[in-house]
């Protein structure tokens, strides 16, 4: 199966690639590039939340999508939480290429306030936490209404993360399929 790249050029996001950084859960990187891709049913839908997103002013910033199984048990073995890691022996949606974690920004650039920050696992991170600002609420909402909109379900307990409605039907993918893999030198 072949997954597409998701660039800034092609697709009118920004990459903030998390797991390329030591700004995450583990405390250092875990991928070697700072790459995106998709199954091309989910950049399909990645494609209708961007034109949604458009007449707005607004573009998405993502911070992961394909995630290789290696990634996934440096995550779990980093924070063995179900509530906000999918165990590595079941897959994820992220490791069958059919997940993006991402968020909103206006069109100077700046991240829309959701209340907490990527990756962040506490109750405030649910979409529906009311012990964040209203501000913060209002865009959950946006972001959750354009990603619906567009054919993505949600994750309740994390604002940023999106998947296909039948992601677990998807087979894993390696990343050794990739042209350029994440996790390869």
């Amino acid at each position: 199966m072949n997954l597409i790249e998701i660039t800034p050029e092609h697709h009118n996001v920004v990459l903030q690639i998390a797991y390329a950084t030591a700004a995450n859960i583990t405390g250092i990187p875990i991928y070697r590039r700072p790459l995106a891709y998709l199954h091309e049913d989910a950049a399909a839908a990645l494609g209708r939340a961007i034109r949604l997103a458009a007449p707005l002013g607004l573009r998405l910033k993502i911070f992961d999508a394909y995630r290789p199984e290696a990634a996934q048990w440096k995550l779990w073995d980093a924070a063995p939480n179900p509530d906000f890691v999918a165990d590595p022996r079941k897959g994820s949606p992220h490791t069958r290429g059919v997940a993006i974690d991402l968020t909103l920004i206006d069109a100077t650039g700046a991240e829309l306030d959701m209340g907490t920050g990527f990756d962040d696992f506490s109750a405030n991170a649910h979409h529906a936490s009311l012990d964040i600002p209203v501000e913060a609420q209002r865009n959950r909402l946006l972001l959750l209404g354009l990603m619906s909109a567009a054919g993505w379900d949600f994750y309740k307990n994390e604002w940023w993360h999106y998947q296909l409605f039948n992601a677990r039907s998807y087979p894993l993918v390696g990343d050794e399929t990739l042209p350029t893999g994440l996790m390869t030198e």
